[in-house]
């Protein structure tokens, strides 16, 4: 049991003894709202509305209490904090569930920039998934007051689940983009990038291209279809529709697309996505087809899974830590209840390699 001195034994405590005893000023422990309110013989309830500066409580107390938790470098914890201001200092990161194992290594990079840019702000990042029929770890996380706000990294033609965080008016941000202009999103400038790269290729003289792209639900397909289009606009050469391939997500489809445009003797497959180019490229080996004597390929999406092909591809790159950092200070500051941007487009680097000479 701990000896009181004189002065504790008649209800007294002095300041020395309070350090003492929270052992802030001296290492020996961690000092908590109850020893502040001990301390200045007020109630907890009003250290944590100084704290907070919600609540009914007068200057001059107000004015104590910060005066001695700053001379003791008191620092309330997150769950005091949550307490006091009605949060549970927790971010989700929802990523779609039909994920496959090449968008994977995307959705990785984006959360570690979330949480990159959460530790030094005292939030946590939760992860849950959601799928266009089933949201339910969605709804659990926001039903249940687990998180303060949502960042949702892909966005869909039909967003299921931007309709919902709408409804509950949860605070959002949208990695990707949408057509709702009072929605936070942050994207890189898919469109312009992708009228950039197919310019550069129809200025080489390759007007015969193909274009295969994947889930037209995603909005990140569209965008790059449409700076497809741009670009074929400005150069005014016509879009032969039976060149565009969409929803090619398997080997098996990419495979007859391949067999298909080598048909019409294309001089170039633009591939949206890193997968698309993968399957492409291994097609094309497989039928001894040579890059880029035969043909030539580029990628609107460069990644890891291109690195070591021979020749080197020709593609766009792009930072998701990047998009993760951004997303998750635009998110944590909507929520602070400071002003933001609604749409902001990050760049990309055009690489230009031996797959397109």
């Amino acid at each position: 049991m701990e000896k009181r001195g004189p002065e504790q034994q008649t209800g007294k405590t002095t300041e020395k003894t309070t350090e003492k005893t929270t052992g802030d000023s001296t290492g020996q422990g961690k000092m908590t709202i109850a020893d502040v309110a001990e301390a200045l013989n007020i109630s907890k309830t009003t250290v944590s509305r100084a704290i907070s500066g919600k609540g009914r409580i007068g200057a001059e107390t107000r004015r104590k209490v910060m005066e001695y938790i700053e001379k003791h470098n008191y620092k309330p914890s997150v769950i005091a904090k949550g307490l006091a201001q009605s949060k549970s200092y927790n971010i989700g990161w929802v990523m779609p569930s039909d994920y496959s194992v090449v968008d994977l290594p995307f959705f990785q990079k984006c959360l570690m920039g979330l949480l990159e840019m959460a530790a030094p702000v005292d939030y946590d990042v939760l992860v849950c998934t959601v799928s266009p029929d089933d949201m339910s770890q969605l709804e659990r996380i926001v039903e249940n007051h687990k998180v303060d706000g949502i960042v949702l990294g892909r966005t869909l033609v039909n967003d299921a689940p931007a309709e919902y965080l709408k409804e509950k008016n949860v605070p959002f941000v949208v990695v990707g983009s949408m057509e709702d202009d009072n929605v936070i999103q942050i994207d890189h400038d898919h469109r312009s990038a992708c009228r950039e790269l197919t310019s550069i290729l129809l200025a080489k003289g390759m007007t015969k291209l193909a274009l295969m792209g994947g889930n037209k639900n995603h909005v990140v397909t569209l965008n790059r279809y449409r700076g497809y289009l741009d670009a074929m606009e400005d150069m005014e050469i016509p879009v032969d529709n039976g060149l565009v391939f969409f929803d090619i997500d398997n080997s098996v489809l990419c495979e007859h697309a391949v067999e298909e445009v080598m048909k019409q003797n294309v001089e170039c497959i633009l591939c949206m996505d890193d997968g698309i180019c993968q399957n492409v490229l291994n097609i094309l080996d497989k039928k001894n087809i040579v890059v880029p004597d035969d043909v030539r390929v580029a990628s609107f999406y460069n990644s890891s899974l291109l690195n070591n092909y021979q020749p080197a591809i020709t593609s766009l790159q792009f930072d998701p830590r990047e998009l993760g950092m951004v997303a998750c200070k635009l998110l944590v500051d909507y929520i602070e209840g400071n002003e933001v941007k609604k749409k902001t487009h990050l760049g990309y680097e055009l690489r230009l390699k031996e797959s397109t000479k």
